[in-house]
């Protein structure tokens, strides 16, 4: 595949997530947004992802062949929409000959909050149930505290949370008032700042963050299991 292999070498990164609610994409350029837009149709991210992605590249000037990496939330989140973002950076990876970057949407999440040292994510997973992950993000290096997993809130609030740990993520507001009740501090994600925002903020803190060397056999991350496949292998 042709083009850089390290982030930092990309100048031109189309940078996109459809894990939740809102999906977002990002035109970035050495670290540094230059367009941006939001979808807020969840049903409609499937129709309105490849429009959304030229409407970026038309509002900086540029043109798909201008593009020199992708990046892509990697989920958990929405089974559909996790499909939907997964599948377009695949194609527009091959189809440009671009390399092709993932990270974890709970990571984007906590990299859209400029508060706490130790940030735990929370994303909605219906009822009572989120899709977790907390990281620290003090001095040089980000580190995964609590790998992503899915469950119970109860389970999260009632287990190992790091000392001093705060919550972010749109599951963390939905849950605030259980969630201060425990003794947590919940923090909004910054005004304007989208999840794929929070990916372009994550690979210029881990710049060395490798490619998918397989993107034709690269699958997102679940977490758990769809419904259709749970049914499947009862």
């Amino acid at each position: 595949m042709n083009g850089p292999s390290v982030v930092s070498a990309n100048r031109l990164m189309v940078v996109l997530d459809t894990s939740g609610p809102v999906g977002s994409v990002v035109l970035s350029s050495d670290s540094e947004v230059r367009a941006r837009a939001t979808m807020t149709r969840r049903a409609e991210h499937a129709s309105a992802l490849i429009p959304t992605i030229a409407s970026v590249l038309d509002d900086a000037g540029a043109c798909r062949a201008d593009v020199q990496g992708i990046v892509v939330g990697e989920g958990p989140g929405s089974f559909t929409g996790v499909r939907v973002g997964a599948a377009t950076a695949k194609g527009l990876s091959r189809a440009l000959g671009v390399p092709m970057w993932a990270v974890s949407s709970l990571a984007a999440a906590v990299m859209a909050v400029d508060s706490g040292v130790i940030r735990y994510a929370l994303f909605d997973a219906r009822a009572e149930r989120v899709y977790g992950a907390c990281y620290g993000v003090g001095g040089a290096m980000m580190e995964t505290l609590v790998e992503p997993h899915a469950g119970e809130l109860g389970d999260v609030l009632d287990g190992e949370v790091p000392p001093a740990a705060v919550f972010v993520g749109e599951a963390s507001e939905k849950h605030r008032a259980r969630i201060e009740g425990a003794g947590f501090e919940v923090v909004a994600a910054l005004e304007g700042v989208t999840l794929a925002d929070g990916l372009v903020r994550y690979l210029a803190s881990v710049p060395d963050t490798p490619p998918i060397e397989d993107i034709r056999g690269w699958e997102p991350r679940y977490v758990r299991a769809s419904n259709a496949e749970r049914l499947w292998t009862r």
